[in-house]
């Protein structure tokens, strides 16, 4: 039997700026080597929408406010273990479309080499195994993010190097 552990929440969030997309290079943990938004956990007592302008704070140095970012997605990451064991990490997607500052490496942050791409040349094979399934679709413009928020779960491997089986896609209501 596989023992699921405990769910770890976390967020990342993409600065969107004239139809360009802002990702960074993560140097250290999970996604080590790969592009992605800034982000990481919550801490305690936070949301995930304080933990998004924090992170985004923190790793870019770019400042926003809660009314500037928008919550586009909701992924299950279920990560199999070394030792067969589920790891679940549910991450929050934001989107941010106003910000003060200019995106920068921070040299006490795991995210390096801010970069702008266009929705139709991310960079998905310099990213985790999943993300090509699910953020396409947050680009791609033919659902209303205003109305819908899309949901997933992807399954990885050790190391969170490989997809195990396809990533389960479904779009929601939003309820707020």
């Amino acid at each position: 039997m596989i023992e699921k552990k405990g769910l770890y929440n976390a967020v990342v969030v993409f600065l969107v700026d004239c139809n360009k997309i802002m990702m960074m290079l993560k140097t250290a943990k999970i996604g080590k080597g790969c592009f992605n938004g800034p982000g990481g956990g919550l801490d305690e007592g936070e949301t995930s929408a304080e933990a998004g302008i924090r992170e985004l704070r923190e790793e870019s140095g770019v400042v926003t406010f809660l009314e500037h970012i928008e919550k586009a997605a909701i992924v299950d990451f279920h990560n199999k273990m070394e030792d067969e064991s589920i790891f679940i990490c549910r991450v929050h997607y934001f989107l941010c479309f106003r910000w003060y500052g200019i995106p920068e490496s921070r040299p006490k942050e795991n995210m390096i080499n801010p970069t702008w791409f266009t929705p139709c040349a991310l960079p998905y094979k310099l990213m985790m195994p999943a993300d090509e399934d699910f953020i396409s679709l947050l680009f791609e413009g033919k659902k209303d993010l205003n109305i819908w928020l899309l949901k997933a779960k992807a399954f990885l491997g050790s190391n969170q190097t490989k997809k195990l089986k396809p990533t389960e896609i479904s779009w929601i209501l939003r309820s707020d």
